[in-house]
């Protein structure tokens, strides 16, 4: 049988699987039930298995019959603290916590792509490495901690997938070098001298003071920062006092900084301190500043990527792989690539109906499940691809296997 008719098979068992993590999802850092789920399913189709890898994480090994090249796949598995709103019957079970962002669908379409391969397993050239990350969602992400402890020990190329609700199914989408931003986050406490409100001129206003620094901000993405190289600065929090009479003794600013390029982002974290320290000074206040550093921009290597472009493209046909821009939110599938060549790309999962198509992190998020079976087969595709790039004796026709 064929890996694409052995996935074509498996696709049923991929939404009963998603669908089971769904109505128990857990949170980023505290996941127990979840990593034990995929551990026990790998070791039920003779996968070798290790366990508790960086703290929460599952890894899997599959050694093809062949030589050939060490391919790692990743999947994260961690849900958000968002209350499921869906009227389906695999809604969440627990109050105030739901996948929400598809991870759910990462995990059963590489449990999937596992089933299949071992299938063959004797036929493969090469390894595959299934790797199950906890805690993507919240920094420190468990990328790092699993890599430390080995998860890409012997590994040559590492992939990854992000299933899309907004874009379209039956599509990939990806690009060469940067596809999504690093993190910084910002937290600003103007300190003032509180007084009535009636009396200003007896105080210092550190309402004043934060909204001077708050539009003086802007200047580092319009006058500091190179023009042609994207970057972001938001404040999302403006919080100060609790009566309409009263002056308040501090203000606080909470924001984050978005952007590619390593010595653009060291650029916005200098300016940003030294603006706000220095407009509270002018505003006869004072300020503290904590720039807490989030995950690194996610470089998507080229030749790896030109293995993603083909293998989706025979899946799927070339005019199907769509080339993106780069986009703000992030990943921390970025340390992957850092410590290994690799590619990290979109598998669009657009709902059929268009009333039921959210955003990610919504409380009414959901996708197609079908993409599950488009990533699981573009992952085989991968795999392949990536054995024949490194090697002119493999080639190998998914629809011979």
């Amino acid at each position: 049988m064929t890996v694409t008719k052995q996935l074509d098979l498996l696709y049923e068992e991929m939404v009963q699987m998603r669908r089971h993590l769904h109505m128990n999802p857990e949170l980023s850092h505290q996941e127990i039930a979840t990593p034990a789920f995929i551990a026990d399913r790998l070791e039920e189709i003779g996968v070798e298995v290790r366990r508790g890898v960086g703290g929460r994480g599952v890894v899997g090994t599959i050694r093809g019959g062949k030589p050939g090249k060490t391919i790692a796949f990743r999947a994260d598995f961690d849900a958000l603290p968002i209350d499921d709103q869906k009227d389906v019957a695999y809604k969440s079970t627990i109050p105030g916590v739901m996948h929400a962002c598809g991870h759910d669908g990462h995990t059963a379409a590489l449990l999937g792509f596992a089933k299949a391969m071992v299938a063959i397993q004797d036929d493969l050239p090469g390894t595959i490495v299934l790797i199950h990350q906890f805690g993507e969602e919240v920094s420190p992400g468990g990328a790092q901690a699993m890599i430390a402890d080995g998860c890409l020990d012997g590994v040559d190329k590492v992939f990854g997938a992000h299933l899309q609700s907004t874009m379209d199914m039956g599509r990939v989408y990806l690009r060469d070098g940067f596809l999504q931003a690093s993190e910084d986050v910002v937290k600003i406490i103007v300190h003032g001298s509180g007084t009535h409100g009636a009396e200003p001129h007896h105080g210092v206003d550190p309402i004043l003071a934060a909204s001077h620094i708050m539009v003086a901000l802007q200047s580092i993405v319009s006058r500091n920062a190179d023009p042609l190289k994207e970057l972001v600065v938001t404040i999302g929090k403006f919080h100060a006092g609790d009566a309409d009479n009263v002056i308040s003794s501090k203000a606080v600013l909470e924001g984050t900084i978005r952007v590619f390029d390593p010595e653009i982002r060291k650029l916005a974290s200098q300016r940003l301190r030294t603006i706000v320290e220095n407009v509270a000074i002018a505003m006869g206040a004072t300020a503290d500043v904590s720039i807490e550093a989030g995950y690194d921009s996610l470089w998507n290597h080229p030749a790896e990527t030109n293995i993603v472009r083909a293998a989706a493209g025979s899946v799927l046909g070339a005019d199907h792989v769509i080339e993106i821009d780069p986009v703000m939110p992030v990943e921390d599938f970025t340390y992957y690539t850092q410590a290994k060549p690799g590619a990290y790309f979109f598998v669009g999962a657009k709902m059929d109906n268009s009333s039921l198509v959210y955003p990610h992190h919504h409380e009414n998020f959901d996708f197609n499940e079908h993409a599950m079976l488009v990533t699981a087969r573009v992952f085989a595709a991968i795999y392949f691809k990536a054995q024949e790039f490194a090697s002119d004796s493999i080639s190998v026709d998914l629809d011979s296997i």
